[in-house]
């Protein structure tokens, strides 16, 4: 089974692109998230097995701030995500 991977990137063109270049090489796009709030949604929904994260997104949640949320939410009790990285 292919690595399931969300995108986050607040730009239609460089996301679709993304998503043509991971899927050609064979791997499974989760969905793709426009915003920091929709990707920490987003991870919750389809826990996928990594994530592709614009640093600078707009909105009130940047790329590092969903990551922070994400790994915060994904936590096991060590504290630490277990089988999981956002970048």
């Amino acid at each position: 089974m292919p690595a399931r991977i969300l995108i986050v990137e607040d730009e239609p063109v460089t996301a679709m692109n993304e998503r043509m270049i991971l899927e050609k090489l064979g791997y499974s796009v989760a969905g793709i998230a426009a915003s920091g709030a929709e990707a920490v949604r987003m991870a919750g929904q389809f826990k996928p097995d990594l994530i592709l994260m614009d640093v600078t997104l707009d909105g009130d949640l940047d790329g590092i701030g969903a990551a922070g949320r994400i790994n915060q939410e994904r936590a096991g009790p060590t504290g630490r995500s277990r089988n999981f990285l956002a970048i």
